[in-house]
């Protein structure tokens, strides 16, 4: 459930004057993708020939998952501050949700039954399939209440807070914590003298 999460971090920094983009071209959108358990290295390397090939379709879904992303933070971050997400963004989850669908199938392993994708060999925007159905998962558990937007300065990253007592503040204590920290102990030390 943390996969749609995740992708809306993918803009770094984003409650600040100087966000990172961290998905500036397809191969940024299929690194991110092979990090996040989505494809494998064969089928990164399949995409990315792909993408040469169709180097204008490549382009259109660097903008639409960007469109998306943008769309899945602003949600959550509406939720977590405790806001009624707009509806426009929730329109724009249901249409990519419905996209997403017509390719989830049922798969069986050895295992077991497991939610697979159907159609997406060469499909270039197969990798938001499951961030749209996570996000979707999301939105209708019990988790919903434990999604927070970090208290750091300047972050804005979104997380679930799967603390004991609920209450997380930062996406990273060794990070934005650390600086929340330090930022105190100098006000602190400028105050005494």
């Amino acid at each position: 459930m943390r996969l749609g999460l995740d992708f809306s971090n993918t803009l770094e920094w984003r409650a600040s004057d100087h966000p990172t983009e961290s998905i500036k071209g397809y191969s940024d959108l299929v690194e991110w993708s092979r990090g996040a358990g989505l494809v494998t290295d064969r089928e990164a390397r399949q995409l990315l020939r792909e993408a040469a090939r169709r180097s204008a379709e490549a382009s259109t879904v660097v903008e639409y998952s960007r469109l998306i992303r943008e769309a899945i933070y602003r949600l959550f971050s509406s939720i977590a501050r405790g806001g009624r997400p707009k509806k426009s963004d929730l329109d724009m989850l249901n249409d990519a949700l419905a996209k997403a669908l017509g390719h989830s199938r049922v798969v069986q392993t050895s295992e077991g039954f497991v939610w697979g994708w159907e159609g997406g060999a060469v499909a270039l925007d197969r990798m938001l399939w499951p961030v749209i159905r996570s996000v979707a998962e999301l939105l209708g558990s019990d988790q919903l209440a434990r999604v927070r937007e970090c208290a750091g300065e300047g972050c804005g990253w979104l997380l679930l807070d799967v603390s004991h007592n609920q209450l997380r503040r930062w996406c990273d204590m060794k990070s934005c914590g650390n600086r929340a920290k330090v930022r105190r102990h100098y006000q602190r030390m400028k105050a005494e003298r």
